[in-house]
């Protein structure tokens, strides 16, 4: 991710609720990179939005208030998104920069959200894909459990068995 500066603007995508009261918030702000009128390509990792990974192209609209939201993708980047919850009873004892260190080797990066104790990792089609998928099956046993934000054929391909 860069970091913001006047060459970025930032998207909101409204966010549904599932049956478990997940995501806890109704929206989430990204940061972007204009692309053109009505377009713009996510610069960070989603915590939340479904369906969408850091590098990604969006279309957007902006509001009558200046709000500009995020209205569907229209070029994906070939990167995943996973989300990753420690369990604070369990080996890593919660630890979200504990996460990132494990993963850190495979070519992955992500960004901690300590208010919630979720990690996302961005996972580029470069990385290690078969290691990381593991890694998070592994993990299961007493670490973390995660969800599948954003995934891509290849990932998706992976037979772990």
């Amino acid at each position: 991710m860069q970091s913001a500066s006047t060459t970025h603007v930032r998207v909101v995508f409204e966010l549904q609720q599932d049956d478990d009261g997940w995501p806890p918030v109704g929206s989430e702000r990204l940061w972007a990179i204009p692309m053109g009128p009505g377009r713009a390509r996510l610069d960070n990792i989603p915590f939340f939005a479904r369906g969408v990974a850091c590098g990604d192209v969006v279309r957007i609209e902006t509001d009558a208030g200046g709000v500009v939201w995020v209205k569907e993708v229209v070029e994906f980047s070939g990167n995943c998104t996973i989300r990753v919850v420690p369990d604070d009873n369990g080996d890593l004892e919660g630890d979200l920069k504990t996460v990132l260190s494990l993963f850190a080797p495979l070519g992955i990066e992500g960004e901690g959200l300590e208010q919630f104790g979720l990690v996302a990792l961005n996972i580029p089609p470069t990385a290690d894909l078969a290691g990381a998928k593991q890694l998070l099956s592994e993990g299961q046993d007493g670490w973390w459990d995660y969800e599948e934000g954003c995934i891509t054929e290849d990932w998706r391909a992976l037979d772990l068995s």
